[in-house]
């Protein structure tokens, strides 16, 4: 189960000596790059650059793999939803059309269109690395102080660092839930149908919603009893400045950021289009 689990993995990198602050920061960039530009170079640009990174992050590939399964498997899903409704949006963007074959009904495979989906798929498989990393590399007691000082409320900022800090706790919760379950004879393995376990799963929502409801209600009372949100400013033990190593990163994805947009701006527009008569 510790595979499933996405939260804060401690290792001895330049990343996780970063501020939470300056991880957010970058990571933002580096979204509104991947998300503004359609332009493949660029968008290869930015996944070797997410993959270098998270080499250096030293977060181990298994220990993610679960989440980035899933994304990829959301990701599938997506393009053939674009697929399915929209069959020639990449003959539209770029203004040619040269097919490949024909499939049933109205559809055909293009050459414009399948070029659109690899954009698409890029602008993902580019992000994912960061999103990983900052999720992995980001403490969220540090990363909650980073965000009120940069002028996020520290209401807030809390909330996220206990978002943060719930997800593993509920997959830890599902996990005792499901092996009690097992022990009182609801089979969850592969060995019982699909229909089953379904069922079988779903009948562990219910104590988990009331264990859920119950960590709730302590951390509220506790955090009631310590008065918290009656100042307008608080102290975090966890809080650091920003170092050297901070503002040569932001500097570094700034002038990635300045780059990238001005290959879009050298395009005339947000596509690379390689279809275009010269």
């Amino acid at each position: 189960m510790q595979e499933l689990m996405i939260s804060y993995l401690k290792r001895d990198s330049f990343i996780h000596e970063m501020t939470g602050a300056t991880k957010l920061i970058c990571l933002v960039l580096c979204s509104s790059i991947t998300m503004l530009t359609y332009d493949t170079r660029v968008l290869i640009g930015m996944l070797v650059f997410g993959i270098v990174i998270f080499k250096f992050s030293k977060v181990k590939f298994r220990e993610v793999a679960f989440v980035f399964y899933f994304i990829l498997a959301f990701l599938l899903l997506n393009n053939v939803a674009i697929f399915i409704f929209s069959p020639y949006e990449g003959v539209k963007i770029y203004g040619t059309r040269t097919e490949l074959f024909k499939l049933i009904g109205p559809y055909t495979i293009t050459i414009e269109q399948l070029f659109y989906l690899l954009n698409i798929t890029l602008k993902y498989l580019a992000v994912i690395p960061l999103a990983l990393i900052f999720m992995t590399a980001t403490h969220p007691s540090e990363f909650a102080a980073s965000l009120n000082r940069i002028g996020i409320s520290y209401r807030i900022a809390y909330a996220v660092a206990i978002a943060l800090r719930y997800i593993p706790d509920v997959q830890r919760d599902y996990q005792d839930i499901s092996f009690a379950a097992q022990a009182r004879g609801i089979d969850l393995s592969k060995k019982e149908k699909l229909t089953k376990r379904i069922k079988n799963a779903a009948s562990i929502l219910m104590p988990l919603i009331f264990s859920s409801l119950q960590r709730i209600e302590t951390i509220s009372c506790a955090m009631e009893l310590r008065a918290f949100g009656k100042y307008k400013k608080r102290m975090w033990y966890s809080g650091r400045k920003f170092a050297k190593k901070d503002y040569l990163a932001l500097l570094m994805v700034s002038i990635l950021f300045i780059l990238a947009m001005g290959v879009s701006i050298s395009n005339q527009g947000r596509f690379y289009n390689p279809f275009r008569v010269q």
